[in-house]
C-alpha cells in the first residue's frame, strides 16, 4: 500500500478526495503503527503500516489508497513503565483520539487491559496478548451532508426554557415516535417528539451524554450498562447508540439538529471532558492511555503509576497540557462548526479549572475559551464542583459563563419541605442569586435554575421517598446521595390514601411555579411533567430499562401535571418581569415609578430585618412591578409588564396573606393558585385577605 509523509496537521484522519491523511500525537512513543480492518468482525488487521513522519510530536502519513468507511486503530510502541507514568503497549489496537465515527464498539476481555489481569504484580507487569479482536475501532468519515438553509435559533439567555432529556429515554417507549426509531436521534427528531417540546412550551433541548462512551466492565457483567454515558471514549463522535445503524450515527445526529433548529429548538451537550472510560490503574488500554498515557492524564507528582481523581471515575484528563487542551478545543469546535449544536453543558466543570490542585477561575481552559471566535458566542453551562478539594466553586466561574446553581436546588427544596429559617435564602434564589452572580458582572441568566437533574430523584420521587432505592445499581444501596433533601408526605414510596396523593400532585406544582417564576434560567428534568418515577433510585446511571425510560401511558393526574408545566412555561414566557436581563433592585431609577422588587409579611407590609427572622417558618410574597424594568428590547423600546404578586407558603395550615395596593388602585387578579389549580380567575381588592392555602404558592395580577 502506498504511504506518503502526509501532514501533521489536521490530527485524526482526514479524507480530502484524493485519499485519507491519518496523524496522531503521541510525545513519548517510540513507533506508531496504522492498523486498518477490512470489518468489524476482523480478529486482525489486514495492514500494519509505520507512520512514515513525526512532526512537533505528532506522527503520521498519507495513504492514496483509503477511502471512508475504512476501519482503522493504532499500535503504539514505548515503555511499559508505569512507575514513570509510562503505560506503552503495541499489543493493544487504541482509538485514535480524534476519530469522528465509531465504526466498531467495545468487546470486554482480559485482553484490552495493558497489563495481565491475573498477575500478582497486577498494573506493573504488562500483558503482550493481542487486543485487535476486542477493541474499539474508528472508520474514516465521508463529512459530505446537505445542511440546506439550517440556522441556529440563537435564543437570549433571558428568554431560554431548558428541556434535559436523554435520548433513549425519552424516546423508547413514545407512542408517537416510530418504532424503529425508538431509542435513536431520528426519535428524537420525529413528529411526536418535536410536538411535545414545542406544546410544552422550551426552548432548549440539553442531552444528556452523545460523545461515544463505552459501560464498564463490572456492569457488563452484571447484565447493566452506562445508561447515562458519562464515561466518554471519543471525544469527537456520536454515541452509536442512538443510531439506526454504526455507520449512519453522524448523518442521523445531524438530521436530528437539523431538525429541532427547523422547530426553534436549541441543542445543548452535556459533555465529560473531566475523565475518560479508560478508568484508573486497573482499567483497559483503549485509546489514550495507549498513545501517552502520561502526557493525557493527571498523575500523582510522587508516583506516577497512580491517577489523580478529582471525578470519581479512577482518571483526570490533563487539561493543563497543551496538546490535551487542544483536543478539548477542537471538540468543541467540531461539534459547534460541524455538527451545528448550539451549545455545552460542563460535566464536573471544575476538573477543567484545575491548576495543579487548586480550583483556578482564570485558568487556561477558560482563557482560551473567552478568545475563541467561535465557542465565546455558543452557550456555556459549567457544573460547577468535582470531587476534589475545594471543588465546589458555585458562583466562581468567569462571565460568559452559566451555573448549575446547587444552592438554588438546595434552597427550594428545604423551603417547600418545610426546614425552618429558609425564606430569606428562598427569597435571594428566587430574585436570581445575586449574592453569587452580581459582583463580576454576570446577569440573573448566569444562574441556571432547577430541582431536579438526571442525577437524583425526580420530581415524583421528591414528594415520595426520602430514602434512596438503589439496590438494583449493584452496589448494596451504597451508591447515590444520601442527602436528597426530599420529603415523602407522611408515606414512604406510593400509596393509595387520597390525601397524601393530594399532597404530593401540590407539592409538585409548589416546585413547578418556583422554578418558572424565578429570575434566571429554568432548567426542566425530561419527564418531571409527566410524573416519571424511578421508584427511589437517586442514581440510575445503569438503568437501560424501565426504571429510567419514561412512561407515556399517563394516568389523569399526570395529564393534569403537564398541563400545569405547559401553562406555566406560556406564563413565563408571556411576562418579561419574570425575565430580568437585570438584578432586580428594590428601587426604581426613574422619578416617582414604582419600585421594582417589594417583599411582603403575610400582613402585607415591606419586609423589615425583624419580619425575615420572624418568618422564619416559610410564608412571604414578592410584588414584581411591571412599569418599572427599565430595560428596553431589540427595537430600543422600553419594556413594560403587568404587576405580578407571587406568594409563597410553605406552611402546612391556610395563611390569610393581606394583599396590598395594586397598580392605579385595580382589583388583584388570580392567575394561579397551586392548592387550587384550574380555578377561574377571580378579584381580590386591596386590604382583602387572600386566603393562601397550606403548602401552595398563589400568584396576583394587576393589569399594566
Amino acid at each position: 500500500m502506498k504511504v506518503w509523509p502526509g501532514k501533521p496537521y489536521p490530527l485524526g484522519a482526514t479524507w480530502d478526495g484524493m485519499g485519507v491523511n491519518f496523524s496522531l500525537f503521541s510525545e513519548h512513543a517510540e513507533k506508531v503503527e496504522l492498523c486498518l480492518f477490512d470489518a468489524a468482525d476482523a480478529s486482525r488487521e489486514s495492514a500494519r503500516i509505520a507512520l512514515p513522519e513525526r512532526t512537533d510530536l505528532v506522527w503520521h502519513g498519507f495513504l492514496p489508497d483509503v477511502t471512508p468507511g475504512q476501519l482503522y486503530g493504532y499500535r503504539v510502541s514505548g515503555p511499559y513503565d508505569p512507575a514513570s507514568g509510562h503505560r506503552f503497549n503495541p499489543a493493544k489496537v487504541v482509538l485514535d483520539p480524534y476519530a469522528k465515527r465509531i465504526g466498531r464498539t467495545l468487546r470486554w476481555h482480559d485482553a484490552v487491559c495493558g497489563y495481565r489481569v491475573d498477575h500478582p504484580a497486577a498494573d506493573l507487569a504488562a500483558d503482550r496478548r493481542d487486543s485487535a479482536p476486542f477493541a474499539p475501532l474508528a472508520a474514516v468519515l465521508d463529512p459530505a451532508f446537505t445542511w440546506g438553509a439550517d440556522r441556529p435559533p440563537r435564543i437570549p439567555w433571558h428568554d431560554t426554557v431548558i428541556y434535559e432529556v436523554h435520548v433513549k429515554g425519552f424516546t423508547a417507549r413514545h407512542p408517537d415516535v416510530p418504532a424503529h426509531l425508538r431509542g435513536t436521534y431520528l426519535g428524537l427528531a420525529s413528529d411526536g417528539a418535536i410536538h411535545h417540546f414545542r406544546e410544552l412550551g422550551v426552548t432548549a433541548i440539553e442531552l444528556m451524554p452523545v460523545h461515544q462512551s463505552a459501560s464498564e466492565r463490572r456492569l457488563v457483567d452484571a447484565g447493566l450498562a452506562n445508561y447515562w454515558g458519562y464515561n466518554t471514549l471519543a471525544y469527537l463522535a456520536p454515541d452509536v447508540r442512538f443510531a439506526t445503524s454504526p455507520d449512519r450515527a453522524v448523518a442521523e445526529f445531524k438530521t436530528m439538529v437539523r431538525r429541532l433548529h427547523d422547530a426553534g429548538l436549541e441543542v445543548i451537550l452535556d459533555v465529560v471532558y473531566n475523565h475518560t472510560a479508560e478508568g484508573g490503574r486497573a482499567g483497559p488500554t483503549l485509546s489514550l492511555r495507549g498513545i501517552d498515557n502520561r502526557c493525557y492524564y493527571r498523575l500523582q507528582p510522587d508516583d506516577a503509576s497512580e491517577y489523580q481523581d478529582f471525578t470519581g471515575c479512577g482518571n483526570t484528563l490533563n487539561a493543563l497540557h497543551p496538546r490535551v487542551l487542544q483536543l478539548i478545543m477542537d471538540s468543541l469546535r467540531y461539534w459547534v462548526l460541524e455538527m451545528h449544536v448550539d451549545g455545552f453543558r460542563f460535566d464536573l466543570a471544575s476538573a477543567l479549572a484545575r491548576e495543579l490542585y487548586e480550583v483556578d477561575r482564570l485558568g487556561a481552559f477558560f482563557d482560551i475559551i473567552h478568545q475563541d471566535p467561535v465557542l465565546s458566542q455558543v452557550k456555556l453551562i459549567a457544573e460547577p464542583w468535582d470531587l476534589g478539594a475545594g471543588g465546589y466553586q458555585v458562583g466562581n466561574f468567569p462571565v460568559h459563563w452559566t451555573e448549575w446553581n446547587g444552592r438554588y436546588r438546595d434552597t427550594v427544596r428545604r423551603f417547600w419541605r418545610g426546614d425552618g429559617g429558609q425564606v430569606a435564602g428562598f427569597a435571594t434564589r428566587l430574585a436570581g442569586s445575586s449574592d453569587l452572580y452580581e459582583s463580576d458582572g454576570r446577569r440573573p441568566s448566569a444562574s441556571i435554575n432547577f430541582v431536579t437533574a438526571h442525577d437524583g430523584f425526580t420530581l415524583e420521587d421528591l414528594v415520595s421517598y426520602e430514602e434512596k432505592r438503589n439496590g438494583a445499581n449493584g452496589e448494596s444501596n451504597r451508591d447515590g446521595s444520601d442527602d436528597n433533601l426530599s420529603w415523602n408526605c407522611g408515606v414512604e414510596g406510593k400509596t393509595s390514601d387520597p390525601a397524601i396523593v393530594s399532597l404530593r400532585a401540590r407539592q409538585k406544582r409548589n416546585f413547578i411555579a418556583t422554578l418558572l417564576l424565578s429570575q434566571g434560567v429554568p432548567m426542566i428534568c425530561g419527564g418531571d411533567e409527566l410524573g416519571r418515577t424511578q421508584g427511589g433510585n437517586n442514581n440510575a446511571y445503569c438503568q437501560d430499562n424501565e426504571t429510567s425510560w419514561v412512561d407515556w401511558d399517563l394516568a389523569p393526574a399526570d395529564r393534569e401535571l403537564h398541563t400545569f408545566l405547559r401553562e406555566m412555561i406560556r406564563f413565563r414566557l408571556d411576562h418579561p418581569v419574570l425575565r430580568r436581563r437585570r438584578f432586580l433592585r428594590g428601587s426604581s431609577s426613574r422619578r416617582g415609578a414604582a419600585k421594582d422588587l417589594t417583599w411582603l409579611d403575610p400582613d402585607g407590609r415591606e419586609m423589615t430585618d425583624e419580619a425575615w427572622e420572624r418568618q422564619a417558618a416559610g410564608c412571604v410574597g414578592v410584588r414584581l412591578a411591571g412599569d418599572a424594568i427599565d430595560e428596553t428590547d431589540e427595537c430600543g423600546g422600553r419594556i413594560v409588564d403587568d404587576t405580578l404578586l407571587m406568594l409563597f407558603n410553605a406552611h402546612d395550615r391556610e395563611v390569610s396573606f393581606t394583599l396590598p395596593e395594586s397598580v392605579r388602585g385595580e382589583p388583584w387578579t388570580r392567575v394561579i393558585d397551586t392548592a387550587a389549580p384550574g380555578t377561574r380567575p377571580a378579584g381580590f381588592r386591596a386590604a382583602e385577605a387572600y386566603p393562601l392555602g397550606a403548602r401552595s404558592v398563589a400568584v396576583l395580577l394587576a393589569p399594566r
